[in-house]
């Protein structure tokens, strides 16, 4: 007879153990099934924390070296990679330790082996006890994701992922990084500071795809100082094994020579375990890139069935996972409640550090197009703040718009949020405020119902031949 729960997740990652643990606070009974021997997936593991631990000891090599042009100078630091890695091992060890004990103390049971699916209320759990059936009424898949490999890439342990990139298996004299993503960049950061000639390679135009260029461009500028090469809009054609080392071949405009390196770490993205889960049996749909895809309360096409994390779609990033998390986790014990997360932020650790959330210039160039001499019409949508607004007046003006009109709700315009609006390029605001406010210079304040907001937008744009577009912000989104 199989062991039935009101809750099964799969996985105990940033996104899977809150679930767990906030299903259990709400009265569930709850199990969480981990295939790996400790708790905490990816991120615990073999991800996040292992290398910020990595990345704090490079902080420290620099700070040192950078205090030799204030005068105090310190001696070469003196390496011991095996040292450095038990202590990495021993920071990983106390968090996931501790997610142990707290999921005891919700008494959440936590189930060892590989999980896939039956049926729609079924897993077969193959551990080492055996293989066991596990029972549910419900189920959130926290299945997380697997780093991609190149086509064709040799198995060679001196050509590796991010997870062999963190386990220090010796300081290499060259490596190669391929990818110019927030992985690579910070593993490069790692190993440059320990004594390691870096160079990494990009497909695309620059670095770190999807942020705006003007951040990135401190990194940038440092880093081609410090690195023994950076090449953007390069291909990587072919990696050889040889016993003295990784032979690279590489394509593109600038792509140098074929060139030899000790140790080459992979970091191209990652790939979500949506098919190694036996969803096919469960009658769960995945995706062609294996996402297992969910609506706003995490619900897959099976409505017991939920998916958070890597798995349920970009971006991969933990904070998002356990957001999903607790939000699927209320959801199935009948609370109401939804995922509505319109900006995430996302971090590079890198040195310097970048960082940025919402909506970027980047994506916003991409949504708008060329704006240059029209007007727009900015709707907020009872969500966004007046600062969001102005700040994405400032853009549309800097891209060329003639005139901008702003279409908000009353919840908006506090003293502060006029004294923004008033302070940006907007030149007229319809607002659904009643209490009648002094007209500031440069800004006109009509005042409507909220029932005929929209109503009147849509009037302007149809006898006011000088609007031609309506965009409306809702995390990039436009209608």
């Amino acid at each position: 007879m199989a062991d039935i729960f009101d809750l099964t997740v799969i996985g105990s990652g940033p996104g899977g153990y809150v679930a767990a643990i906030r299903a259990a606070q709400l009265g569930m009974k709850v199990a969480v099934v981990e295939k790996w021997p400790t708790f905490g997936g990816t991120c615990l593991n073999i991800g996040c924390i292992p290398s910020k631990a990595l990345l704090h000891a490079a902080k420290v090599i620099e700070e040192a070296e950078s205090m030799a042009g204030h005068g105090i100078v310190f001696g070469r630091p003196q390496i011991d990679p095996d040292r450095l890695r038990g202590w990495k091992n021993r920071v990983v060890s106390r968090l996931t330790s501790g997610l142990v004990a707290l999921a005891k103390q919700r008494k959440v049971e936590v189930l060892r082996g590989d999980a896939r699916f039956l049926s729609p209320h079924r897993i077969e759990l193959r551990g080492p006890s055996g293989v066991t059936i596990v029972g549910f009424e419900q189920c959130i898949v926290a299945a997380g994701s697997e780093p991609i490999r190149l086509p064709g890439q040799p198995d060679d342990p001196r050509i590796v992922d991010s997870t062999g990139a963190l386990e220090l298996q010796g300081i290499p004299a060259r490596m190669l990084v391929i990818g110019g993503g927030i992985i690579g960049l910070e593993m490069a950061c790692v190993y440059e500071a320990l004594g390691t000639r870096i160079s990494v390679v990009e497909l695309s135009p620059g670095l770190m795809p999807g942020c705006d260029r003007d951040l990135v461009r401190p990194l940038e500028k440092r880093i081609r100082a410090k690195y023994e090469a950076i090449l953007t809009g390069t291909k990587v054609a072919r990696l050889e094994a040889l016993p003295d080392g990784i032979r690279v071949s590489f394509e593109g405009d600038a792509a140098p020579e074929p060139q030899l390196y000790d140790r080459v770490l992979v970091a191209v993205g990652r790939r979500p375990n949506g098919r190694a889960i036996g969803a096919d049996a469960a009658g769960l749909r995945v995706d062609e890139r294996g996402f297992i895809p969910s609506d706003r309360q995490l619900r897959t096409n099976l409505p017991h069935v939920y998916s958070i994390g890597d798995v349920a779609g970009s971006p991969m990033l933990a904070h998002k996972a356990s957001h999903e998390g607790k939000v699927a986790a209320e959801v199935a014990a009948g609370e109401k409640r939804a995922f509505d997360a319109r900006a995430i932020p996302s971090v590079a650790y890198t040195d310097p550090e970048v960082a940025w959330v919402g909506l970027t210039e980047t994506e916003a160039t991409a949504i708008i197009g060329d704006i240059a001499g029209r007007n727009v019409l900015l709707v907020d949508d009872l969500t966004e703040t007046a600062g969001t607004l102005a700040s994405a007046a400032t853009l549309l003006k800097a891209k060329g718009a003639e005139k901008i009109l702003a279409c908000v709700s009353h919840a908006l315009l506090t003293d502060l949020g006029v004294e923004r609006i008033k302070n940006s390029p907007i030149d007229e605001l319809i607002t659904t405020d009643t209490i009648r406010r002094p007209v500031y210079p440069g800004v006109n304040i009509t005042t409507l119902s909220v029932a005929t907001l929209l109503g009147e937008a849509v009037k302007r744009i149809h006898h006011n031949s000088s609007v031609t577009s309506l965009f409306e912000f809702k995390g990039g989104r436009t209608s």
